[in-house]
């Protein structure tokens, strides 16, 4: 008898985009998965007069009853034939399903609800356009940087007077907000606003006038646009307290300092070595903003669709992170909690949940746009990126040859940066294609790979030629 034989599947589709399958089982099969049940139940019962699992079906009815055997039977039932159930109803399951109940028994009938896969329709998100206005930092911020690289290798020295411009600070900062929670944090004091200067631009002026030891409480708005999401249009008390002063003697901007830096051997060479970072980090920037601008664009045209467990599912992430931020401040979630004057559950609903949705949606916005444009990976992208991690890593004291478990974990460690390595490659590609439609210059994936062979092609020619030309013999030159 074959599966669609002795299943009979009612689809009723939910709001919440879920569906119930009212699912028919065939009595005879059912009967079938009683037997099964009755021999697993006489296999770890003891029955009179029968080796474990041989007491016939008759007898073990008598002895645990109708219902312990049929209890059973459901479970065997539902473990072996759920797969197939959610085959035969042509669903595309987001999660693991539930049964809901149980509705009948002769014939049995049963109900399941399942959370669908997220679905996405991108609309015409062709048409969507946004321009790329991205300029090149100007020369004053240049020098910021090379001032900068001047502090990072300045001579330092402990001072017993108040803080002044100019000087090197060492302060611990305690806030409600784990955040923004420093101990021995290093800060110099400029008599200039910087945009890279944490918490916020001026925050190292405030401390100018206290002497080591000293403290003040510092009362700072965030604004509503703030990178940083836990402190977005947050007023927060920052207590800050000085430990070390100390006065800063700077290196003069000459070659040595370029060959002490490793940016070069003259001057020259770590003036353009320090323009060309400093217009990566605008651009990578710049690039945030505007592609978190775009994404929202393409979004306004979409249509989303997804369980609300994918979303609990996403919001585990986000915790996860938060908790690993916390441990590195020494500091747990319910600790956490408590400071900020709230529960798991408020916490959660108010800000885990908003930032997941705003994860979840850019992440499906952009695996369709993949599958759609049929972006792939090419391995030189992907080598690159997975070299570019471990040297990371090694940048941050992690030794990959002492990792728990051996070569074992050395693998699964491997496995993981390559994977986590791929999903940035196709996230950048994905958003470079889109930005190229959002400035008119899009071309379909085919023309893209058609160029680049001929390209190919063209340099595989150019090649051939000088060879050609070498082998060719001398003509005779004319007599005189």
């Amino acid at each position: 008898m074959s599966l669609e034989e002795t299943l009979n599947i009612e689809k009723q589709y939910q709001d919440d985009h879920s569906v119930k399958l009212i699912v028919e089982v065939d009595q005879e099969k059912m009967n079938t998965y009683k037997r099964r049940a009755a021999t697993k139940i006489s296999a770890r019962s003891k029955v009179p007069g029968f080796r474990p699992g041989k007491a016939p079906y008759e007898i073990v009815v008598r002895t645990v009853g109708e219902a312990a055997i049929t209890e059973q039977a459901v479970d065997l039932l539902i473990d072996a034939e759920y797969s197939n159930i959610l085959k035969e109803a042509d669903i595309n399951p987001g999660a693991a399903g539930a049964l809901e109940s149980v509705d009948n028994l002769e014939p049995p009938k049963f109900t399941f609800r399942v959370p669908l896969a997220p679905e996405v329709d991108l609309g015409d998100y062709h048409s969507v356009r946004m321009d790329y206005e991205w300029k090149a930092p100007d020369e004053k911020e240049v020098e910021e940087a090379l001032e900068s690289l001047r502090q990072r290798y300045a001579s330092t020295e402990n001072v017993d007077r108040p803080i002044e411009v100019g000087d090197y600070v060492l302060v611990d900062v305690v806030s409600e907000t784990p955040e923004l929670n420093r101990t021995g944090f290093a800060t110099f004091v400029r008599s200039e606003d910087r945009d890279t200067e944490w918490p916020y631009n001026g925050f190292a002026k405030e401390l100018i006038g206290l002497k080591a030891g000293e403290s003040k409480t510092i009362q700072h708005g965030f604004p509503e646009d703030w990178e940083v999401e836990e402190l977005k249009g947050k007023s927060v008390e920052i207590v800050t307290t000085v430990k070390t002063v100390r006065g800063v003697t700077l290196p003069d901007l000459d070659d040595e300092l370029a060959k002490m830096s490793g940016a070069g051997e003259t001057l020259d060479e770590l003036k353009e070595a320090v323009k060309k970072d400093v217009e990566l980090r605008s651009q990578d920037a710049y690039d945030d903003k505007y592609f978190v601008e775009l994404i929202e664009k393409v979004k306004e045209g979409a249509s989303i669709k997804y369980h609300p467990s994918t979303i609990e599912h996403e919001g585990e992430h986000v915790l996860s992170e938060l908790a690993n931020r916390l441990a590195q401040q020494n500091m747990d979630l319910e600790t956490y909690f408590k400071m900020r004057e709230t529960t798991r559950e408020k916490f959660i609903e108010e800000e885990v949940n908003p930032v997941s949705k705003k994860r979840l949606e850019r992440g499906l916005l952009l695996d369709e746009i993949v599958r759609k444009e049929k972006i792939q990976i090419d391995n030189e992208s992907l080598e690159a990126e997975y070299n570019n991690t471990l040297m990371s890593l090694s940048q941050q004291g992690v030794d990959l040859s002492k990792v728990p478990g051996g070569k074992k974990g050395q693998k699964q460690l491997g496995e993981a940066i390559a994977m986590e390595s791929a999903s940035r490659v196709m996230t950048r590609k994905a958003l470079d294609m889109l930005k190229s439609i959002a400035m008119g210059e899009y071309k379909p994936i085919e023309e893209v790979v058609e160029e680049a062979v001929v390209v190919e092609e063209a340099e595989a020619e150019a090649k051939e030629e000088p060879a050609e030309a070498e082998s060719a013999p001398e003509q005779e030159k004319p007599a005189e």
